[in-house]
């Protein structure tokens, strides 16, 4: 018999401790670590959707103090007030229709000497910019990446995403997870979630089969 599990929303951490550095991630985080001996006052961190972007961004605008702006926020933003103070603008990708204010933004940066990170998919060449002279700013800005998690990290990740929800999981259930899902952060999270409300749900443990049938049930939704 099933039960009905409440569906309790875990919010992922976003502390330093919980970064899990690997060789897919280390040059970024080395950067991150550096602040502020930076070789410029813009930053961009570029790497695929659940990657770690947020993650890694979450770890330095605490220790900046920094404002986390959404790139689609942007042209609400009163940027004279807040160009001076250090700025993690996400999704940066996203500034269609606000070319005007992103541009204004980079150069109210540079002349209060504050600090801009932006994350976004990809490299300022590849947003679709229609304004020559932001591309043309963007492009002065040092670019870090952020890769594809690798196996390692990956088994890493669901590893601690199980103990966070205190599931007790067997090697060779993490091994097959890790082969079988995305190479995502996004997707660990999705589906360590959904073995912990099945778990629940019938009162058993974390098997490879229940593995199997909750990653069969994840395609097919897809």
């Amino acid at each position: 018999m099933r039960q009905l599990p409440l569906d309790l929303p875990v919010e992922p951490s976003y502390s330093r401790d919980d970064f899990l550095v690997s060789p897919s991630n280390r040059l970024a985080f080395d950067m991150i670590e550096r602040w502020p001996d930076w070789p410029d006052r813009v930053l961009v961190l570029v790497g695929p959707s659940g990657a770690g972007k947020s993650h890694l961004g979450a770890i330095w605008a605490e220790r900046a103090g920094a404002a986390i702006v959404p790139a689609t926020s942007l042209s609400e933003l009163d940027l004279q007030a807040v160009a001076s103070q250090p700025m993690l603008l996400e999704d940066a990708q996203e500034t269609a229709g606000a070319e005007a204010a992103f541009f204004h933004l980079l150069n109210l940066v540079r002349a209060s000497q504050g600090w801009l990170v932006l994350t976004a998919v990809s490299r300022p060449d590849f947003w679709g910019l229609k304004t020559a002279d932001l591309l043309s700013r963007l492009r002065l800005a040092p670019v870090v990446e952020i890769f594809p998690p690798d196996d390692d990290l990956v088994r890493a990740v669901l590893v601690k995403l199980f103990a966070d929800r205190q599931l007790t999981v067997e090697a060779t259930v993490i091994d097959f997870l890790a082969l079988h899902i995305e190479r995502s952060l996004d997707a660990a999270r999705a589906v360590v979630g959904a073995l912990d409300r099945e778990a629940l749900a019938l009162g058993r443990r974390v098997t490879r089969a229940m593995a199997g049938d909750i990653i069969r049930r994840m395609e097919d939704v897809s």
